[in-house]
């Protein structure tokens, strides 16, 4: 027997950890090493974190407004298709599906991989089990299928499972992360924090010899936009709340305070993380950590060698939980496809425990297909710009909603009205701007990737009136 009707059985604070923990997963951890190449300075490695931080609050709280008017599944593809049309809320739920989500998975799941391997080396990526020319399959690529299986089979059982994980991998990062930040701060050298402090905020590229270049203007605002690749893809996620409205007590309040409370506890994590690792690491050593891993680095210095341990351990804790927050939430937006007609029928059916399982292993399909790719820095760069300009599309809704629906219930307004999300929209033209000036090879095959469900939407509504 099915069900028909999702069950709101998530309160606030379930809410509010799935916007953290989806957030958090290995990418506070590692991208700042790519940051600070961009970069050079601490002053300008804390300020990209700090722009990433204003822009994710400003969105979140802006989506408030949104989620009151609609508190349904499926959340943003929902926010579109009313703001827009069925044709835009379609390819940015195509984009979800192709690109966004289950690279997302994929990027976290060979994430929990590399960091396993530190403590079990037999699966590490440098391991072949298998080539077969177009590609090869280390042991690493495996484990990340195995772990996405696993949470996709746990989320079929009901959302109760898959909330248990979520709240408890949450609050354990969430505490890890703060003890981390504390202890490095604590153990700061004084000489390597007036090291790093002075002259924070000259503006050049890190080279691995130790040399500097320095960037003419309109580069150096490009390399601002490099370097804020990687913090985009860290603070992610955060409406991944959205989708799961319909499981959601009273969802008009629940999911704009959520957002806002979420993106800003995690935003106040990733700069305080940042700035204990200039306390603990020189510039050189946080640029050119082993295989990115600052983390890792900082751990030893404040830990000693047991410190490669503890991070390891907080990685695939933080990652397994931040894959099962993504796992969970992706799959409403397929099902509420699925009901307008626009993906496979199956999709859009609950099973006996109210979930949609069926878009569940679709998603767990396409991003195990990803995690064989093993291509996790290719996977950030075409995923950050794709978000960021479905976020502004979203955004740009509100203001279209105000004029198209004046007198429909709001339970809450975006805070900081007009002004704010304005500011948003011009960041994130300007990001996606350079970014595809600077970074064209993963930026373009996004957009292509988006464009190519022009013809797949045609075909869709095509089928769709046939069967009627």
């Amino acid at each position: 027997m099915s069900e028909t009707n999702f069950k709101p059985v998530l309160g606030l604070w379930d809410a509010t950890m799935i916007v953290a923990g989806s957030m958090i997963g290995s990418g506070i951890f590692i991208v700042s090493a790519d940051i600070l190449r961009n970069v050079g300075g601490s002053g300008w490695l804390i300020a990209v974190w700090l722009i990433t931080g204003f822009m994710t609050i400003t969105a979140a709280v802006s989506y408030g407004e949104l989620s009151g008017m609609f508190p349904k599944a499926g959340g943003q593809y929902v926010y579109l298709k009313e703001a827009y049309n069925p044709l835009v809320a379609f390819l940015y739920g195509w984009s979800f599906f192709a690109v966004i989500q289950t690279g997302t998975i994929a990027a976290v799941g060979v994430a929990f991989s590399k960091f396993t391997a530190y403590l079990i080396p037999a699966v590490s990526e440098d391991i072949v089990l298998l080539n077969l020319g177009f590609i090869t399959i280390s042991p690493a690529q495996i484990l990340s299928i195995v772990i996405i299986v696993l949470l996709t089979y746990i989320n079929t059982k009901g959302v109760e499972g898959g909330k248990a994980i979520q709240t408890t991998f949450t609050v354990a990062k969430l505490l890890s992360l703060f003890g981390l930040i504390v202890f490095g701060l604590i153990m700061m050298k004084g000489d390597v924090w007036t090291s790093n402090w002075t002259n924070a905020w000259d503006l050049h590229k890190l080279n691995g010899d130790g040399g500097i270049e320095n960037y003419v203007t309109l580069a150096a605002v490009g390399a601002i936009a490099a370097a804020m690749v990687g913090s985009i893809f860290s603070s992610d996620a955060w409406n991944n709340v959205t989708f799961i409205a319909g499981e959601i007590k009273n969802p008009q309040r629940n999911i704009g305070l959520s957002l806002f409370l979420g993106t800003l506890i995690v935003t106040i994590i990733y700069v305080t993380a940042n700035i204990m690792y200039t306390a603990v690491l020189p510039l050189h050593d946080i640029a050119y950590a082993e295989k990115d891993r600052v983390a890792v680095a900082a751990s030893h210095v404040i830990f000693g060698n047991i410190g490669t341990v503890i991070i390891a351990l907080m990685i695939m804790v933080s990652t397994f939980g931040c894959n099962n927050g993504l796992i969970l939430a992706g799959a409403r937006v397929y099902y509420t496809m699925a009901k307008d007609g626009l993906f496979f029928r199956q999709a859009g059916q609950l099973n006996k425990f109210a979930v949609p399982q069926q878009s569940l292993w679709v998603q767990c399909v396409l991003a195990s297909i990803w995690c064989l790719s093993g291509k996790y820095g290719d996977l950030l760069d075409m995923v950050s710009f794709v978000v960021v300009l479905f976020y502004m599309l979203t955004i740009v809704g509100i203001f279209i909603l105000r004029k198209k629906r004046p007198d429909a219930p709001r339970p809450y307004k975006a805070f900081g009205y007009p002004f704010l999300p304005l500011v948003y929209i011009l960041m994130g033209v300007t990001f996606c701007s350079l970014l595809i000036y600077y970074k064209p090879a993963f930026t373009w095959p996004g957009l292509i990737i988006t464009l190519i469900g022009i013809p797949i939407y045609y075909f869709a509504v095509q089928q769709k009136k046939q069967a009627a």
